[in-house]
């Protein structure tokens, strides 16, 4: 792999993927908006679903695609693959994106649903603040009920929300996003025996919202947690779980890292602990 600093090493690729933070899309829309040929195509591969449009207003030709997969950076230069998944991307990717990406042996899905992948893939990703604002590895958190009872309620919000906002989510592989909050909300006996076929999780693994937190970066939570807020906002209702998650997660920014929130404490900040 070569690191160039300088957004003009791409100005002759006939694709580029674009797989910067949230936050930062609008600058490196700009950055990239005099740069690639005329008819060179971008790949949004970033969490959420507002980055291919932030893209598009610069003039560039985007496409959508999601990656499923955890990835979180060991050093400057190193990334690491966390959980398991197939990359999507509309059913136009061009040629030379999909030769590239199975030449480095990824498997990839064609779908002319890529918005509503998008929108499954950020109903999975509202479990990333859950494990910024606990501080421990994805497998610690997936293997405790009580953190899990918390992810089943905000998912379980985030449902309603969608469907009251004529939102449409798929997930891949082709679980209906409904009975999530029941497969978290499971026994932990009866999850292990549903969940493993389902998806791996790599025992050091954790959410890239975490380690933003404890690189004192700014987080994407107005991104996914923010997201639903907004569907809701817009639909006439009101998603407190997710507002307060925001909150918090805004409150760790500022105090430098993940406040390390025991299942049962965050239970309590969200009005979820039985009394």
């Amino acid at each position: 792999m070569r690191i160039e600093p300088d957004a003009s090493a791409l100005a002759d690729r006939d694709v580029v993927l674009v797989t910067v933070k949230g936050g930062d899309t609008r600058a490196a829309a700009e950055a990239l908006a005099k740069v690639p040929r005329p008819d060179a195509i971008l790949v949004s591969f970033q969490n959420g679903v507002g980055n291919p449009a932030v893209l598009r207003e610069a003039g560039l030709n985007v496409l959508a695609g999601v990656v499923p997969w955890n990835v979180l950076r060991s050093d400057e230069a190193h990334f690491h693959q966390g959980t398991s998944g197939t990359l999507s991307n509309g059913a136009d990717a061009p040629a030379a994106l999909l030769a590239a990406v199975r030449s480095a042996g990824l498997p990839i899905n064609l779908r002319a649903d890529v918005v509503s992948v998008q929108w499954g893939k950020l109903l999975i990703n509202l479990n990333n603040s859950v494990n910024a604002l606990a501080g421990v590895p994805i497998k610690e958190m997936l293997e405790d009920r009580g953190y899990r009872l918390v992810m089943a309620a905000i998912a379980r919000e985030a449902i309603a929300t969608l469907k009251r906002a004529n939102i449409v989510a798929r997930l891949d592989p082709p679980l209906p996003p409904r009975l999530m909050p029941a497969l978290l909300s499971m026994p932990d006996w009866l999850l292990r025996i549903a969940a493993r076929p389902m998806v791996r999780v790599d025992p050091l693994a954790r959410s890239s919202m975490w380690d933003d937190l404890s690189r004192g970066r700014k987080t994407e939570i107005d991104a996914l947690n923010g997201e639903i807020v907004r569907a809701a906002e817009r639909a006439g209702i009101d998603a407190p779980l997710s507002r307060a998650i925001v909150e918090l997660v805004r409150s760790a920014e500022s105090a430098g890292g993940s406040p390390g929130l025991s299942a049962t404490a965050l239970q309590h900040h969200l009005g979820l602990a039985r009394s």
